[in-house]
């Protein structure tokens, strides 16, 4: 029966890493996978168990039981997921992310490679990398009109979105799934990672500043002269990164999940949102039409734009990893890894290339079933900076790469050729960068 779950689960795993070839969301092979792995279990009784962390054993028991336990925990990543979409959301119905724009002043290329890089890396570990490149990428075209040009400044976005995201808690969703299960804490996570993630944004770009696609300075500015769409959107956009900001503050203060800080930020912002919808100002939508706030509002708004598809991606995938790790299949299988490379750091970053081949989701939620280190082990946090950076040694690696992809039509091959090697370099210098801070100055402190 073994041979049949993991035969389902590399089918379903090749069908996600191949959406784009088979023209399929990879929701749908996720949640299939998903169903069927249970499926499996269930009508052939195979024998469920829980890993003992502290004695590093597994314990039997019964299925009901595993599986309302992983439920209740991949209920927690997407329910925190779903306040912060929405955050963001509601900062983009009143036009917030415009307000990024007023912070652009230069035109020097490499003045304004540094200034995107810069806000990459910051904004990713507030609003998430995903989220970051999106906004980052919307202001690019419309500051440069030359595609190539934008192409080279996308390609160091993404690798400055997946730095940031790896150090934040809320960075990036690798990082989430290991702060809510507890393997990282906030200030221990900053504290370890977030050097090595700065040395990853900042090697590559400042090679990157040598080259011919950021040399001179930009013709136009078709920036300036434009009116903001809300006189409210800068009040919101330092309200909801505040907000969010806020939750690692909370968790630690009350020792409550996540989700419930992300949820009491949510009603916050949701607040302020309504407030200032029924203050009856004008926003534009997409098409052009000009419609009142007032008479829509801006919360049930922002949860229609929410991405459904990826919270079901993640259902699918999370509890498709946890029916293996309920099998004990991770827990040996990190056992034979352990005896095979006895060096941790190698295994870490070869998680963190093999992140740039598949999504790092599912190997990170491997890794959780894997290894039983304690909280704030450095393990998990080189797991957080390997799986969160290793991405953008392919532009299919990351959620950014994929998104910035899709936004800049970027070619794959174009991608592999002029950004995938300082990628590499980034993620190199990182590693060695936490290897070096670990060994010689975190412990001897």
């Amino acid at each position: 029966m073994e041979t049949i779950i993991l035969i389902v689960f590399v089918v379903g795993y090749l069908a996600i890493t191949l959406e784009h070839n088979l023209k399929i969301d990879k929701l749908i092979p996720a949640l299939a996978m998903m169903a069927i792995l249970w499926a499996v279990i269930a009508l052939t009784h195979m024998d469920v168990f829980e890993v003992d962390t502290a004695l590093r054993k597994l314990v039997p028991t019964h299925l009901e039981e595993i599986l309302l336990h992983h439920l209740g925990k991949t209920a927690e990543i997407l329910v925190f997921l779903l306040g912060a979409m929405t955050i963001v959301e509601i900062i983009d119905y009143f036009d917030g992310f415009a307000t990024i724009k007023g912070f652009i002043r230069v035109k020097k290329k490499s003045s304004l490679l540094w200034l995107f890089s810069v806000l990459a890396f910051v904004l990713s570990a507030i609003i998430d990398n995903l989220t970051a490149t999106i906004v980052l990428i919307t202001i690019l075209q419309k500051v440069i009109r030359d595609k190539e040009t934008r192409m080279w400044f996308a390609g160091m976005v993404i690798i400055a979105a997946n730095a940031g995201g790896a150090w934040s808690p809320i960075g990036d969703v690798t990082t989430t799934m290991l702060w809510i299960a507890n393997k990282v804490s906030a200030l221990q996570l900053v504290e370890h990672v977030l050097l090595p993630s700065i040395i990853c944004m900042v090697i590559p770009t400042l090679i990157a500043t040598r080259f011919k696609a950021f040399q001179g300075f930009l013709e136009v500015d078709p920036s300036e002269g434009e009116a903001p769409k809300s006189k409210y959107g800068a009040i919101m956009l330092y309200l909801g990164l505040g907000a969010i900001i806020f939750v690692p503050f909370f968790k630690t203060i009350t020792h409550l999940p996540p989700y419930v800080g992300m949820m009491l930020s949510l009603a916050v912002v949701a607040t302020f949102a309504e407030i200032y919808s029924n203050a009856k100002f004008s926003l534009s939508d997409v098409d052009g039409a000009s419609k009142a706030a007032g008479h829509h509002s801006p919360v049930h708004h922002s949860l229609s734009k929410i991405e459904l598809p990826s919270i079901l991606f993640f259902l699918g995938i999370l509890l498709a990893v946890a029916a293996l790790e309920s099998l004990g299949m991770l827990f040996h299988f990190a056992e034979g890894l352990n005896g095979a490379i006895p060096n941790s750091d190698i295994v870490v970053l070869l998680l963190g290339a093999g992140s740039a081949v598949i999504d790092n989701v599912p190997l990170v939620a491997a890794s959780i079933g894997m290894f039983s280190e304690g909280m704030d082990h450095p393990l998990w946090h080189f797991i957080a900076y390997s799986a969160g950076t290793g991405g953008s040694m392919l532009i299919i690696g990351s959620a950014a790469g994929v998104v910035a992809m899709g936004m800049e039509k970027i070619d794959f091959f174009w991608y592999f050729k002029n950004i995938a090697w300082l990628a590499l370099i980034g993620f190199l210098s990182g590693g060695i960068t936490f290897i070096l801070l670990r060994d010689f100055v975190l412990n001897a402190a």
